[in-house]
């Protein structure tokens, strides 16, 4: 082989192996959740995606965000209807959107759970 290939062969493998770590610190790929073959290769082929789908996201934000971090807060927001990218590229704007959207939905829970008892007392209003 010529040195030019053996220089390729060797940025292709560490790509190879930076893919793994980034899946490895990010995603929980230690416990499988089924025995068989086809259940492991649907939790891979599953953490793959949501790798894909988050690269796509941290080069859309253009942010200087570690992968990591990137993570996190998309497993934060998940639930809530925010702009990621919004959040990514301008956190402090779109993250006190995220808190009064939060307080409300807490709001929301405590009169939930209060009626939710008092019909469970028989007591309406």
């Amino acid at each position: 082989m010529s040195a030019e290939q053996i220089c390729e062969t060797y940025r292709r493998r560490w790509t190879i192996e930076s893919l793994y770590k980034k899946l490895k610190q990010n995603f929980p790929l230690k416990y499988f959740l089924g025995d068989n073959v086809n259940a492991i290769e649907i939790q891979i082929w599953v953490t793959m995606i949501a790798y894909l789908l988050l690269r796509v996201i941290q080069v859309k934000s253009m942010s200087k965000l570690a992968f990591s971090n990137i993570v996190m807060l998309t497993r934060v927001t998940l639930g809530a209807y925010i702009d990621i990218i919004t959040l990514l590229n301008c956190p402090k704007l779109d993250w006190n959107l995220l808190e009064q959207q939060r307080a409300r939905w807490v709001a929301s829970q405590k009169y939930r759970q209060l009626d939710l008892f008092d019909a469970q007392e028989g007591v309406t209003f």
